[in-house]
């Protein structure tokens, strides 16, 4: 509004009587009263709670509340005895073994000495095979002071490979008779392909090895559903297994912990293994104990 036009507007106002003071401008996009105070702002309606939870809305806060951080579960039992491996070892009362066993259940062998057992069983990034693959763990039971010696090897980094076949290396003999379940056609020759890309000497090649699933397929197949060792457990050995996490999927566990996941599942693992090794020396305790019987019946005549 111009001043002279105020003026006016003034002057009117006297004449009739009625002069008030005419609004202050403001600054553009502001409101005010007529002496030259802001305008308060309407409040904002408030929508009850109980019509916000019928709406779906949310309250809205004025800080949000920090959120406790997450403590994963990053132990493994054991002790690191290199960088990135663990070993862990544990002892049982040892099955009734004789000194010399009567291994005639399986082609080529006669007879093997109990103390130069030593039963083995890998897990693995994978179940196909291959180069790609390799063992991340190798448990492994053998007879000393009349007990039965478990021994688990885990690694727990990609580099602690090399570490993990020098250590079970060091666990075999010239004289060891391995033993192992479906071994031949899988967990030695994974083994063999990792000690010859890590350039080391293998000292798998050339050891004696009992492989028992082919005697257990031989004695029992069209018997059973199957011949997996979890059905040698449940069928022959009287074992069951509790919370027990299958084999498939050891490699996303292990790969899990890798990633800065919970060790829960990898210590499911290390628990699966041990019981596969300590069911290996019972399982050939039992073929030991029925191969004369089992003599006996093929030189029946029919």
């Amino acid at each position: 509004m111009s001043a002279a036009l105020a003026e006016k507007l003034r002057a009117l106002q006297r004449q009739a009587g009625k002069e008030r003071p005419l609004p202050v401008p403001l600054p553009r996009g502001e409101r005010g009263w007529g002496d030259g105070t802001t305008s308060p702002q309407p409040p904002r309606p408030q929508v009850p709670e109980n019509i916000r939870r019928l709406l779906g809305l949310r309250t809205r806060t004025l800080a949000a509340v920090p959120s406790t951080p997450r403590v994963l579960d990053r132990h493994l039992p054991g002790e690191e005895i290199a960088p990135g491996l663990r070993y862990f070892e544990s002892r049982h009362e040892a099955p009734p073994l004789p000194a010399m066993l009567d291994a005639s259940f399986a082609k080529g062998f006669d007879t093997v000495e109990a103390a130069r057992l030593l039963c083995f069983d890998t897990e693995t990034t994978g179940l196909s095979g291959g180069t790609g693959t390799r063992a991340f763990m190798v448990g492994a039971s053998d007879l000393v002071d009349g007990q039965l010696r478990i021994r688990q090897l885990l690694s727990t980094t990609l580099a602690a490979e090399t570490a993990m076949l020098e250590a079970f290396a060091g666990w075999l003999e010239p004289g060891t008779v391995l033993v192992s379940y479906n071994g031949r056609s899988y967990d030695a020759p994974l083994l063999k392909a990792r000690y010859r890309l890590a350039r080391l000497p293998c000292p798998v090649t050339p050891l004696a090895h009992l492989d028992l699933l082919h005697p257990v397929r031989r004695r029992y197949r069209g018997q059973w559903e199957n011949c997996r060792l979890a059905t040698v457990e449940r069928r022959l050995l009287r074992v069951l297994r509790e919370d027990d996490l299958p084999g498939s999927e050891a490699p996303r566990a292990w790969r899990d912990y890798l990633q800065g996941g919970p060790a829960t599942d990898l210590r499911r693992v290390l628990a699966h293994n041990h019981t596969d090794v300590r069911s290996l020396l019972q399982l050939l305790t039992h073929l030991a104990e029925a191969a004369p019987t089992q003599a006996r019946s093929a030189e029946r005549p029919g």
